[in-house]
């Protein structure tokens, strides 16, 4: 399978995605508005979870259902991914969480890994990464390849806030079996590689580090 695209269209993601594109959005209110939007896209990420058939005890009798076949692993990329997290817990509290931890070099625009944390089982688990910006593409095509060498099979799934042409088309070259749900497709990078029109830098905003 090659990489998959899905833009999540939702009157709620639109509201909240040009509230945190605003420059004027606060700490506080930017956080919130990427946890409703990550509230929305996990639907949508998760739709595809296989399940196994169940029979369940209700008070009157018994009924057929279903019940996720393994936990998922949710694998932030540090340090903006983590702001997408909390969202994903409510859907899946039992979830595990990994962390891969992204840092820029702001004259090469290339990103070097500085911290992974997974689960030794992570090859019997669906995986979910919240990656919120997906920009030149080169951070991401690092995480997936990191969670591939720990041993990741199947569909990797990435939910993201804004994605640049550039990168989509980065990822389709260099790598396969991966969706990608993000709530906008954005114009173009500028000189320094930043989404335009895009929102700024995620993790500063998030955090109040700008």
């Amino acid at each position: 399978m090659t990489v998959r695209i899905t833009v999540v269209d939702h009157p709620v993601v639109a509201d909240a995605l040009a509230t945190i594109r605003a420059a004027t959005t606060g700490t506080a209110e930017f956080a919130a508005g990427i946890d409703r939007i990550a509230a929305i896209a996990v639907t949508q990420a998760t739709a595809e979870l296989p399940t196994t058939a169940v029979t369940v005890h209700t008070p009157l009798t018994t009924a057929d259902g279903e019940r996720l076949a393994a936990t998922p692993v949710i694998v932030p990329v540090l340090r903006a991914g983590l702001a997408m997290v909390e969202a994903v817990r409510r859907v899946l509290p039992s979830a595990t969480v990994g962390m891969i931890g992204m840092a820029r070099d702001e004259s090469t625009h290339q990103a070097a890994a500085y911290l992974e944390r997974l689960p030794d089982d992570i090859g019997s688990r669906p995986v979910i990464v919240t990656e919120p910006m997906i920009a030149t593409g080169g951070s991401l095509v690092d995480v997936i390849s990191r969670l591939r060498e720990a041993g990741a099979r199947g569909t990797i799934t990435v939910m993201s806030l804004l994605a640049a042409p550039e990168g989509i088309d980065r990822l389709r070259d260099e790598l396969s079996d991966v969706h990608v749900v993000v709530a906008a497709i954005d114009d173009h990078l500028d000189d320094n590689a930043y989404i335009v029109p895009g929102l700024g830098d995620a993790g500063d905003r998030a955090y109040g580090t700008i």
